[in-house]
């Protein structure tokens, strides 16, 4: 972790610890809420979809906070309420678009999230990157999350996991080894499909 993400863990917890959770989700949302929706955005590949599933993230984080065990980082534990949340929004019958969350009295984290909707401006980018992301496009989601969550966003294996595991906080320090060692298999198996995309498209050299 860098020192701003150090920093924003521990002030986290510390605010966690004395129960005060309006501002732990506030200091969340300051230091993760751009990445996170920049993350929703492109595992749904639509700006206003992914608008809505973090506000469904955002409901999850504030109803979360206090049965939080800080068994993984705040970082690692946002995403897969992320990851959760936009599978559950790609399933719903309906969107509820529009949504504004009354999420503290005073209106504070609600003006966060508006804030990090304006600030994320990642998935219009036009740079010599293009078609390598167009190529990622083209793989299922769950690889595309693998690549992300390391590549992207440097989390740590055993984060990974439980990112990606449906109950990934029930996982035991075996079963989640295990799984992170699965994962790191996939993603070189994952590596490997790409530059193998990319030297069919011309990007790299056979």
């Amino acid at each position: 972790m860098n020192e701003t993400t150090t920093d924003a863990e521990q002030a986290i917890r510390l605010a966690c610890q004395a129960q005060d959770f309006q501002s732990a989700a506030t200091r969340a949302f300051e230091a993760y809420g751009q990445e996170v929706l920049s993350f929703l955005t492109a595992r749904l590949r639509s700006v206003p979809e992914a608008e809505e599933a973090f506000s469904m993230f955002a409901e999850d984080l504030w109803k979360g906070l206090p049965g939080f065990g800080f068994r993984c980082s705040v970082r690692g534990w946002l995403y897969a309420l992320a990851r959760n949340a936009a599978n559950r929004h790609a399933s719903a019958p309906q969107r509820r678009a529009g949504r504004n969350l009354p999420l503290s009295p005073d209106g504070a984290v609600t003006a966060l999230l508006d804030r990090a909707r304006s600030e994320t401006q990642m998935y219009k980018r036009t740079d010599a990157k293009d078609k390598v992301r167009a190529l990622r496009e083209r793989l299922p989601h769950e690889d595309q999350t693998l690549l992300i969550l390391f590549i992207d966003r440097g989390l740590p294996w055993r984060e990974i996991a439980m990112v990606v595991h449906e109950q990934g906080e029930e996982l035991d320090d075996d079963s989640l080894d295990r799984e992170a060692s699965r994962l790191r298999k996939r993603f070189e198996r994952v590596k490997a499909e790409l530059k193998a995309m990319a030297i069919e498209e011309g990007l790299l050299k056979g």
